[in-house]
């Protein structure tokens, strides 16, 4: 799109392009526009893969899973992080309030965690009522 832009509104002398001050600082704000757009599809990339991460190891049993989790979760309630691609740097640029993505983190793994003993349970009930135990 950057050489159309400048095919379109210079000059060409001897396979040069030559421009108008002016059409300079067009191409510069559409330049920064497109690399600005790049950075924030990143940092999009970057969040939505963390979630993943929560979400796929949250139970983890096995001491890399859990490793893995821990770092995601501590890269989610890190307040204390300048960094470009830090959760609340990630969540400022592309407007996102992170409080509410921790919370609703939080009562996500809250649920999970307590689904296997419900299941258990359940489990438990139907197989007592199948035997005629009643659960004792």
């Amino acid at each position: 799109m950057l050489k159309k832009v400048c095919a379109e509104r210079g000059t060409l002398t001897n396979r040069w392009i030559s421009l108008d001050p002016a059409d300079i600082d067009f191409i510069e704000a559409v330049y920064k526009k497109n690399i600005r757009e790049g950075e924030e599809r990143l940092m999009l990339a970057v969040l939505e893969s963390a979630v993943e991460d929560f979400q796929k190891y949250v139970l983890a049993r096995n001491p890399r899973g859990k490793q893995l989790f821990q770092e995601v979760e501590d890269w989610f309630f890190d307040n204390d992080s300048d960094e470009l691609f830090s959760f609340e740097s990630i969540c400022e640029t592309l407007g996102l309030h992170p409080e509410p993505i921790r919370k609703g983190l939080m009562l996500w793994k809250e649920a999970k965690i307590k689904a296997p003993s419900v299941e258990v349970h359940r489990c438990n009930t139907a197989d007592d009522r199948a035997s005629g135990t009643g659960g004792v």
